[in-house]
């Protein structure tokens, strides 16, 4: 069975500076119609960042959508700024971390919630790091606690529901898999 829908109309509900909102009538492969709502959302890059004593960077923020901190990658939206993923990978570690990488390399992408949202997210990792010699400034809003942490304390945060980002979970888990990646 074909299970494509097709989509009959499209009606804004909201544009934002991060999200653009629609509700879209769909007509099933059944021949009947339903509604879907849809979050346009940029495509965006995760980092999993690996010091040269073999720990990874994790940043501790406010998350206003869950009411409360998390523990995630360094990460950041694809924008106007970037002509690249790549690019946007490098000036994400600048903003973040204050540091540049020798070696980046892309692990994987996926869909971040395909329920409703578009968001497509590239995972990449990140070694052979020096501090960079220009700061750029940090996204308005942006206030980040950032430590190392060994595989075995990220592996014991998710198992404890310290980590409960995808990303980060993602991440840690391709570390875990390969834990002296390209080394």
């Amino acid at each position: 069975m074909n299970l494509e829908e097709k989509v009959l109309g499209v009606e804004p509900k909201y544009n934002g500076a991060i999200i653009n909102v629609e509700k879209q009538t769909v007509e099933l492969p059944n021949g009947e119609t339903s509604t879907r709502d849809v979050v346009h959302h940029s495509n965006a890059v995760g980092i999993l960042v690996l010091t040269k004593n073999n720990k990874m960077l994790l940043e501790t923020q406010w998350r206003a959508p869950i009411a409360k901190e998390t523990i995630e990658i360094p990460a950041g939206k694809v924008d106007d700024r970037d002509s690249s993923s790549l690019d946007t990978v490098k000036r994400e570690l600048n903003e973040e971390t204050r540091l540049e990488a020798k070696t980046i390399k892309r692990i994987t992408g996926f869909y971040s919630s395909v329920g409703f949202c578009d968001e497509y997210m590239e995972l990449y990792l990140a070694f052979d790091l020096k501090p960079v010699e220009d700061e750029l400034p940090r996204d308005q809003g942006e206030y980040l606690n950032i430590k190392e942490y060994s595989l075995d304390e990220a592996l014991e945060m998710i198992e404890n529901g310290k980590i409960e980002d995808a990303k980060t979970i993602t991440a840690i888990y391709y570390w875990k898999l390969h834990d002296q990646i390209g080394r």
